[in-house]
């Protein structure tokens, strides 16, 4: 068994090779240039009438109702990674034929104690789309998640044995998959509102950025107790409710550098908002505690959204756009999504993460508000005559 120092050193390894790849992976900074020079060059056979499509894609999910932060603030700070949702589904149609699903954040606050209803619903649609497209998938969570996940699974007839559940200690088991025949023939790993652990002075200190690192205001915001924990967004330490999923992403980055990885987040905290610049991320969000939760775990491209859930809805679109199979999507419309959102908050049971409720809600959205975005990406592929008027 490897000790906690080992396990340190080994992600201090994965810090240290984490470099943005090329010709995929984008700075938040260069990245509008450079998109423009990879549509130049690419040899993709998708109209780029597709490739619009999912930019509309993002557009929709980059709302804030909210307030969280990493949109709100984009009129002030510019937007981060800006065509990465693009890039990653593009990548996705075209090389994967093999994806594990990361999610699950548990809520201990709430009466019951149960994950959370963002992110099991991306991953779970997500993972369904990208099978019956022909890839091959599974879902990776918790036991504290692993419950209303297996009961979203059963309702939208994804198979059981599917949904698996890290075991402790997390290190190994991770080690375990990674090298496991289903490990082996991964081609991508995504994590959809996974919490992930906060920087280290390494792991600030390693990210790319244009101009010297801020240490001061990192010393200050991230006292040594708080580096290296998992946070919730009012900056509590919840490394007790989270199993530590995350090495999943640094041990791949070293035994599986071809392997590729995307993050889905909406609030800072979540696995692949390591791939944004510490303070970029810190100086948007509200509260005392903005600078301690920012997750230091980074991933090939990261997509921002209002809720984590909505970015995962948007990869689904996106690639079955890229691959011409979007008539998979036709059945997913508002009345089987709120049936779904339903069943999971009855039997898994899951919460609203925000408000703790066992409700039909995310993030303290009302359904009609929170369903607003999908509605308008199946309007733009034509795919909402079922939908109730």
């Amino acid at each position: 068994m490897l000790s906690p120092a080992n396990e340190l050193a080994y992600s201090q390894q994965a810090i240290s090779k984490y470099q943005p790849r090329r010709p995929f992976d984008f700075s938040a900074r260069a990245n509008l240039f450079e998109l423009a020079a990879h549509l130049d060059e690419s040899t993709s056979n998708e109209p780029l009438l597709t490739q619009h499509l999912i930019d509309q894609f993002e557009r929709l999910i980059r709302r804030d109702p909210g307030r969280r932060g990493l949109i709100s603030s984009e009129p002030q700070f510019g937007r981060l990674c800006d065509g990465h949702l693009k890039l990653a589904a593009m990548h996705l149609a075209e090389q994967g034929s093999s994806v594990a699903i990361v999610t699950g954040f548990f809520i201990p606050r709430a009466d019951p104690p149960a994950a959370e209803t963002d992110g099991p619903l991306g991953a779970l649609m997500l993972a369904k789309l990208l099978e019956q497209a022909g890839l091959t998938t599974c879902i990776i969570t918790d036991r504290h998640c692993i419950h209303a996940i297996q009961v979203g699974a059963e309702f939208v007839e994804y198979a059981p044995e599917q949904v698996i559940e890290c075991q402790e200690p997390a290190f190994e088991w991770c080690q375990d998959f990674v090298e496991s025949d289903v490990g082996r023939e991964l081609t991508h790993l995504i994590a959809i509102e996974r919490a992930g652990p906060s920087h280290t002075l390494e792991s600030f200190i390693a990210q790319p950025r244009y101009s010297d690192p801020p240490h001061d205001d990192f010393e200050t915001q991230v006292p040594p107790d708080a580096r290296n924990r998992c946070h919730n967004m009012r900056g509590a330490i919840i490394d007790q409710h989270t199993i530590e999923l995350h090495h999943l992403f640094e041990i791949a980055r070293i035994a599986r550098p071809e392997l590729r990885t995307i993050g889905i987040g909406d609030g800072g905290n979540e696995i692949g908002m390591g791939t944004i610049a510490w303070e970029d991320i810190a100086r948007r969000l509200p509260g005392e505690s903005s600078g301690r939760i920012v997750c230091r775990i980074a991933t090939d491209w990261t997509i921002i959204a209002g809720t984590s859930n909505w970015g995962g809805y948007a990869l689904a679109a996106g690639v079955l756009s890229e691959l011409g199979r979007t008539e998979l999507l036709r059945d997913w419309n508002q009345t089987h999504q709120l049936e779904l959102l339903n069943h999971i908050v009855r039997e898994g049971p899951a919460v609203d993460g925000i408000t703790a409720l066992a409700e039909a809600t995310v993030d303290a959205l009302p359904f009609a508000t929170y369903i607003q975005p999908w509605e308008s990406m199946r309007r733009l592929m034509a795919l909402d005559d079922r939908d109730p008027s």
